[in-house]
């Protein structure tokens, strides 16, 4: 007579579980890694900004895991402590995170089923979840895997600046330097990006321009007109190469 193996008293282990689901959230968190490690610092800088600016700090944590705009919301501590209007502060939103407008171009939103699962791949899309899905190995990542992707470094982001507005209240008052951070990050990045433009040296110019002249002229609106000059740069310059033949050997120009 056969003894079949799940049978009362079998003592071999079960087997490990290979859904789907399971599977997606695995490679999402191996994917994510790199990331999170980044944007710990980077969180805990956050909060503790928070906490040390008078907010409570619960307000960090909410920020994070609703307004979850990164550079806007390091704005967003001055901008709230300074009780600055809301219109200003509408115009430094839409002009700090326009960018994403052009993301969504791109992004691989068409792989993510239902509509609750494409409003939050559209609502957690960030610079960071962009480059990971830009890249040629990303390509054939599923839906599930990108929304995984997107809740595992909007748990990062939103876990580390709870975190760094908890300790806040522990940090020194003669500690100064954490609202650079931010800027830091970002010349780190500008500067690994400035390595592969291969002599495209108008976009950085163009940002450095616009940043002078918004410094000279409106020096207490330097950001908002900044990224309003930059953009309108970047679009004259679009239209006046759009009938340009590409010889294959020039760099990709926004």
């Amino acid at each position: 007579m056969r003894i079949d193996s799940v049978a009362v008293g079998d003592s071999s282990p079960p087997a490990p579980d290979r859904s789907p689901s399971t599977g997606h959230a695995r490679a999402a968190l191996a994917d994510s890694a790199s990331v999170g490690l980044g944007f710990l610092p980077l969180g805990l800088a956050f909060g503790a900004l928070a906490a040390r600016s008078g907010l409570d700090w619960w307000w960090a944590g909410l920020s994070a895991a609703l307004v979850y705009g990164g550079s806007f919301e390091f704005l967003l501590i001055g901008m709230v402590t300074a009780a600055a209007p809301p219109a200003s502060i509408a115009v430094t939103a839409f002009l700090v995170n326009v960018r994403h407008v052009f993301y969504a171009l791109s992004f691989p939103l068409h792989r993510v089923r239902g509509r609750l699962g494409k409003a939050y791949g559209t609502y957690a899309l960030s610079d960071e979840a962009y480059a990971l899905t830009a890249g040629e190995r990303s390509r054939s990542w599923p839906g599930p895997r990108i929304l995984w992707l997107q809740l595992f470094m909007h748990l990062y982001w939103a876990g580390s600046a709870t975190a760094g507005a908890l300790l806040g209240t522990l940090i020194p008052d003669g500690v100064t330097g954490l609202d650079f951070a931010l800027t830091a990050l970002f010349t780190v990045l500008a500067l690994d990006a400035l390595r592969g433009l291969r002599g495209d040296l108008p976009t950085p110019l163009l940002a450095l321009l616009s940043a002078l002249i918004a410094r000279v002229l409106v020096p207490g609106q330097l950001l908002p007109v900044a990224f309003a000059l930059f953009t309108a740069g970047l679009l004259v310059r679009a239209a006046a190469t759009r009938n340009r033949p590409m010889t294959g050997e020039e760099p990709y120009r926004a």
